[in-house]
């Protein structure tokens, strides 16, 4: 294998950028000619593919977003949006891809690698944590430190007069982020889409916590069954009904998706490009490279689309432990 290239797609996470960096110098060590796609699936269906030299990637890995740009492509779903895409692959003679995304990524992939072949390794770049097969994904760590930023700091506005913040974090089908800045924010609850968490529930908890403290703070998953963090404020607040008490919400919304990553991002994602090259080297093909217990694992995209990644029920019972 002598060409390959790299391509970013879907949701931004930071640590993309350090990603990319890793692939492209990996290569580049490996004495191979390295190539970049931008606006992923869209620009290789275009053919935005650019060689990339050592320096292309100089002073990136500190970053936020990607220097490739991101896109969905409604296109890259039909057949004739894959043959076009293979055929400007076959027009630079690139043999291999490195994919950095997430589930919709992989299952791009996936379809494109049995239908034409192209050996195809991905790198588990969301915020979200969502994916089977790796501990972590590159952004998540980012992503928790920027929430809990905020989160302290809406905590000094509740507790300097007294109110209930509903704060709504990403994570339109995991929890991950909510549990995390849950458990590192204090929060009194957080609600999650893998749980049930009823409006009762909160309710009682809130009446609780009004016992022992001035101020409440309730982590909302933006996927939680119950609606959005301002949806059950509402409803939260019409079941109360106190006027003396003061609901507040807050939505973090993309904030958390941007940033300087993290050094544990930048070292996550530095090792998974460094693998997915590899891996292409030692004929890896139609899977994903992430890191379980510190060690480079390689998940077929069927895994990691069709498993799921369990949120740690410990983690649930340690934030009900800890905000009594």
């Amino acid at each position: 294998m002598k060409k390959i290239a790299v391509l970013t797609s879907g949701g931004d996470a930071p640590g993309m950028n350090a990603c990319i960096r890793a692939v492209v110098r990996t290569g580049i060590f490996h004495g191979m000619e390295m190539y970049g796609i931008m606006y992923g699936y869209d620009g290789m269906i275009n053919g935005e593919i650019q060689r990339m030299e050592s320096h292309a990637v100089s002073n990136i890995v500190q970053r936020g977003g990607t220097i490739l740009k991101s896109a969905r492509s409604e296109m890259f779903r039909t057949k004739e949006g894959r043959k076009k895409a293979y055929e400007q692959l076959q027009k630079h003679g690139i043999e291999g891809l490195v994919a950095i995304g997430g589930d919709g990524t992989f299952t791009g992939a996936k379809v494109f690698y049995e239908e034409y072949g192209i050996p195809t390794i991905g790198c588990p770049g969301t915020i979200d944590n969502d994916i089977f097969g790796t501990d972590f994904t590159i952004g998540f760590d980012t992503a928790i430190n920027t929430a809990l930023e905020a989160i302290d700091k809406i905590r000094d506005t509740a507790a300097a007069h007294d109110r209930i913040f509903f704060i709504e974090v990403m994570g339109r089908d995991s929890g991950y982020i909510a549990v995390e800045c849950g458990l590192g924010g204090g929060a009194e609850m957080v609600m999650v889409p893998e749980t049930k968490t009823t409006l009762n529930e909160v309710v009682e908890k809130l009446k609780g916590s009004r016992k022992t403290k001035t101020s409440s703070v309730i982590v909302v998953a933006e996927g939680d069954e119950e609606g959005s963090a301002a949806e059950i404020m509402e409803k939260v607040k019409h079941t109360i009904n106190d006027d003396s008490k003061d609901f507040k919400v807050t939505t973090l919304g993309h904030i958390q998706r941007g940033g300087s990553p993290t050094g544990k991002d930048r070292m996550l994602a530095s090792r998974c490009g460094m693998a997915a090259v590899e891996g292409l080297m030692n004929g890896q093909a139609n899977c994903m490279a992430g890191i379980i217990h510190d060690e480079v694992v390689y998940t077929s995209f069927e895994d990691c689309i069709t498993k799921s990644k369990p949120l740690n029920r410990d983690t649930l019972k340690l934030i009900e432990i800890l905000s009594i």
